[in-house]
């Protein structure tokens, strides 16, 4: 966890113990946000002010609406906030007009009490594993080399949000890994829900079929009290270390060689399995078929999510504002142009089948794997050479493709650094709609300090 990281919990014990105070908070954390235009393209300050205000109201009288009330949050800029433009990081949807009403998952986060600060930056419609933006800017960590590493994304402006303690929480949408990316780049936690767990209405689509959301957060408790939070039920009770004992855990290990893990991450993932056998772990290393079958049937016919993204941007990649669209991101999408139409239900109904044998090849154990095959990468680099930016993106999104095809609920979480200080990621994953389960595992895991 990055030392500038503010926790959601810490917050919450200090307003309760009266030792903080949420429009002291607010005010803070606005005066952040409005210093970083590449993380925040939007700050809400009047919002934000009063919604500190009442929550500092409810405090005083022993009557938060939840552990989160009064706790700054930010929206990755596809999420409607009243009175706002949503962006999607792109230059032609900025003329758009404000948006009217709040998107669902923004709406319960203010019933729960949580403070809206604004909205953070991203990949041009989510439609990047890097982060960069050169419509708006890119957001950087000045701890990773000074900002010469680029964020990940494509919720960059989130994990920036966390890593510089602007806020401890911010919200990002996951199509192909665009949680876990910038989570791992940046040393946080992030949460990649079960499609069906979060409301996506008031959310701009990238894929209809694998776009879901979660937190970005400094650790895993934050992002359960978030889901907790946001869905109004009780926080789950601290996690007994002891019931760790006897998890069971599968690791590939054809996926080292298959996406060239780099040594960095590959000998954190092996110090972090070995913990997890120390802490009492049963970890079975075994190839997966379902997981070969998924990279044949993307390299074979294509990625998912690619071809529903350029179903949704036809119309603008047909118009002449086409030539306003970040090249590398117009180059991604028309790159799907040419695929058969009917191409999309073969694969949605190929997914159906992958995800129950998912599910029956793990048989109730949680499958471990490196987030990210490599570490943040040099961002000028990228930035200066189309071909390497293609190539490097892919590779950085290899990994996370596979839970996303497979609508696994993730939780990606730091294993450790390299020698240059640069955060490695681990992800757990286990089938579609076992989030309680991943959580629960996820929080014993943090409470064992693994």
């Amino acid at each position: 966890m990055p030392s500038s990281c503010l926790t959601a919990a810490a917050l919450s014990r200090a307003y309760a113990a009266g030792a903080a105070d949420p429009v002291a908070i607010a005010e803070a954390a606005l005066s952040k946000a409005l210093a970083a235009p590449t993380v925040f393209l939007t700050t809400t300050p009047e919002r934000a002010r009063s919604e500190a205000a009442a929550s500092a109201r409810r405090w005083r009288e022993g009557r938060p609406l939840s552990a989160l009330d009064g706790v700054p949050v930010a929206w990755k800029d596809l999420f409607d906030v009243a009175g706002t433009v949503t962006t999607a990081g792109s230059a032609v949807f900025a003329a758009h007009p404000p948006a009217r009403d709040d998107a669902l998952l923004v709406a319960a986060g203010t019933r729960a009490g949580m403070v809206c600060i604004g909205k953070t930056g991203l990949s041009e419609f989510a439609y990047s594993g890097l982060g960069l933006n050169p419509h708006f800017g890119t957001a950087t960590n000045p701890a990773l080399e000074g900002g010469r590493r680029a964020p990940g994304g494509s919720s960059s402006g989130a994990a920036i949000a966390v890593a510089t303690g602007i806020v401890p929480i911010a919200v990002g949408t996951d199509t192909g890994g665009s949680i876990r990316v910038p989570s791992a780049f940046n040393g946080l936690t992030g949460y990649r829900a079960s499609g069906a767990r979060y409301s996506r209405e008031g959310m701009v689509a990238l894929s209809a079929t694998l776009d879901t959301c979660g937190p970005l957060a400094a650790n895993v408790s934050d992002c359960i009290a978030f889901d907790a939070a946001i869905r109004a039920i009780q926080p789950p009770s601290a996690t007994d270390a002891s019931a760790f004992a006897g998890t069971r855990f599968i690791v590939d290990p054809n996926l080292f060689e298959r996406y060239a893990v780099t040594p960095a991450v590959g000998e954190n993932f092996e110090r972090f399995v070995a913990r997890l056998e120390e802490a009492g772990a049963v970890v079975e290393r075994k190839p997966l078929a379902v997981l070969a079958a998924v990279s044949d049937l993307v390299r074979n016919q294509g990625w998912l999510g690619g071809l529903e993204a350029f179903a949704v941007h036809r119309a603008l990649l047909d118009s002449p504002d086409a030539t306003r669209i970040d090249p590398r991101v117009r180059a991604r999408l028309e790159a799907n142009r040419s695929v058969p139409a009917e191409r999309i239900g073969l694969l949605i109904a190929r997914r159906a089948e992958l995800i129950s044998a998912f599910a029956r090849e793990t048989a109730g154990a949680t499958l471990v794997m490196p987030t990210v095959a490599h570490v943040a990468p040099l961002l000028g680099p990228l930035d200066a050479d189309p071909e390497l930016f293609a190539r490097v993106n892919l590779q950085t999104l290899a990994m996370t493709m596979l839970g996303s095809f497979l609508d696994t609920p993730a939780v990606a979480m730091p294993s450790g650094i390299d020698a240059d200080g640069l955060s490695t990621s681990v992800q757990i994953m286990r089938p579609q709609g076992d989030d309680d389960a991943l959580l629960r595992i996820a929080a014993a895991l943090e409470t064992k300090g693994l």
